[in-house]
C-alpha cells in the first residue's frame, strides 16, 4: 500500500492495525514499521486504549487500518473477538476518525484532527 509509506520516516508507526497477522502483511509488503495492537491476534491488552491515544496525540502512528480481529463488534469488518483493549482502540478510532477506503481497504489518518 503506497499510502503507508508516504513520509514513512516520519513516524514511530506508518500504520496501525489489530493483530500481528494483520500487521506483518502491511509491515512486509511497505517495509515500514506496522504497530499490531492486541499482539499476536489482537487478544493481549497492549497497548491501553490511553498509550494509544498518547501516541496519536504524539503524531507517533500516521494511520490506522481498520479490519481485524477486534473489528468484528465494532462494525469495521473481520471476526469477533479481540482484547477489551483493542475493541476499545477500534471504538475510539472510528468514532473519532473518518474512515477512508483505499485499495479496498477500510484506513483512518490519525493525523488529520
Amino acid at each position: 500500500m503506497a499510502l503507508l509509506k508516504a513520509n514513512a520516516g516520519s513516524y514511530r508507526w506508518t500504520a496501525a492495525t489489530v493483530g500481528s497477522n494483520n500487521a506483518a502483511g502491511y509491515q512486509l509488503a511497505t517495509r515500514t514499521p506496522v504497530m499490531a495492537v492486541g499482539g499476536f491476534n489482537g487478544t493481549d491488552p497492549a497497548p491501553t486504549l490511553k498509550q494509544f491515544q498518547d501516541y496519536v496525540a504524539q503524531k507517533r502512528i500516521h494511520y490506522f487500518i481498520g479490519g481485524g480481529t477486534a473489528m468484528g463488534r465494532g462494525g469495521m469488518g473481520g471476526a469477533a473477538g479481540g482484547s477489551d483493549a483493542a475493541q476499545k482502540i477500534a471504538e475510539w478510532v472510528q468514532a473519532a476518525f473518518t474512515a477512508r477506503t483505499v485499495g479496498g481497504v477500510t484506513v483512518y489518518d490519525l493525523t488529520s484532527r
